[in-house]
């Protein structure tokens, strides 16, 4: 849970960064940036521990990396058109979605709580995108950068249960070493398409990106290896509310009713998620 919480830290932080890059560089430039500064520290994490960086279920880590790429392509195009945290809360609509491929395609049934929890959690994200008019007439969201962010929730869903099923034969290292290897040779040519040479300040911002998005995916990587995908994913909810806070200290962005009612729910789903977590200390607890 610990490595959960700090892995959707980092995420915020991440999401801060790319939006400092204020659109001026191509997506495919910031998803190769971010690439190549992780494939260099997962390689040397992965040679300092001595394991094997091809793996066993190669196929799958492909594809892992492959549908993690999309979904990287899809949530920074939503970060850079939407208001943070609308572009945060929509894209974690994706735990209720992981749960239900989870169950379908892991057999991973959540349990009541959990269900409780995911709940609470959705609807705080949708009391943060002010479906209900809570603050009067807001400014409608971009239709594109609303587009963006779901598709991204989608595939970040698909990216995770993979994750879920290769941890059953794969070290957290190697299946985190995969995705920059795998987003490499997607995005170069893209950024080969369209290159903007970036300024000292954006190459620091795309560093910041690399070493954020390297940080998370290990706390996201080894949580998705130890936790139920439901329950692991319910925790990253708390995305959200660290995206409206950066939102409010950083780019001026309002915390109204709506935002502050949404933090909230998704507070509570994070608490009635971890009283969950503290129950099986016995024999159930060490699953996994």
């Amino acid at each position: 849970m610990l490595a959960l919480l700090a892995s959707a830290l980092c995420f915020s932080l991440m999401t801060v960064a790319v939006k400092q890059l204020h659109g001026r560089l191509p997506v495919a430039e910031v998803v190769l940036g971010r690439a190549l500064v992780s494939v260099a520290l997962s390689g040397w994490l992965v040679r300092r521990a001595g394991l094997d960086p091809w793996g066993q279920r190669r196929g799958l880590l492909a594809l892992r990396g492959l549908v993690g790429t999309a979904a990287l392509f899809c949530v920074f195009l939503g970060v850079m058109r939407l208001p943070l945290a609308a572009a945060t809360a929509l894209q974690y609509l994706y735990p209720a979605v992981t749960a239900l491929l989870a169950w379908r395609w892991l057999g991973e049934r959540p349990a009541g709580r959990i269900g409780l929890a995911l709940g609470l959690g959705w609807l705080g994200v949708l009391v943060m995108l002010r479906p209900l008019g809570l603050e009067g007439p807001s400014p409608p969201l971009y239709g594109a950068g609303v587009a963006w962010a779901v598709a991204g929730a989608l595939l970040t869903a698909v990216a995770y249960v993979s994750v879920r099923q290769l941890g059953r034969s794969e070290h957290p290292q190697v299946i985190v070493f995969w995705f920059p290897l795998v987003s490499i040779p997607l995005s170069l040519p893209l950024v080969a398409l369209e290159p903007v040479l970036p300024s000292a300040a954006e190459l620091g911002w795309l560093v910041a990106v690399g070493l954020l998005t390297q940080l998370g995916q290990i706390g996201l990587t080894y949580g998705l290896v130890k936790l139920p995908a439901a329950r692991a994913t319910t925790i990253s909810y708390v995305q959200v509310v660290f995206a409206a806070l950066w939102g409010w200290l950083l780019f001026g962005e309002r915390l109204g009713i709506s935002t502050l009612a949404g933090a909230s729910l998704i507070l509570a789903s994070i608490l009635v998620m971890s009283h969950r977590a503290r129950l099986p200390q016995g024999s159930q607890g060490r699953r996994g």
